[in-house]
């Protein structure tokens, strides 16, 4: 989803601020996700963390791309 903004520069700075949230977000997420199937010899994740980051990492996008909707909504409204 990000990339139909980024291809166009957006000039807003609260659809540059979601954009940077959904990215950010979305990297976070990827990372928590391979805590989750650790190399072994490695210790066994904490698997009730790992599942809070994950979930908290979802809201963030969930909020970023819901701000998105908006703005664009907004945007082409007016």
């Amino acid at each position: 989803p990000a990339s139909v903004f980024l291809s166009q520069k957006p000039k807003s700075e609260l659809v540059r601020t979601s954009l940077r949230l959904l990215t950010s977000s979305a990297y976070r997420l990827q990372s928590e996700c391979r805590k989750a199937l650790p190399a072994e010899p490695s210790p066994a994740p904490d698997i009730q963390l790992v599942t809070q980051q994950v979930i908290q990492c979802a809201y963030d996008i969930a909020k970023a791309a819901k701000q998105l909707v908006t703005i664009t909504t907004k945007e082409n409204n007016n």
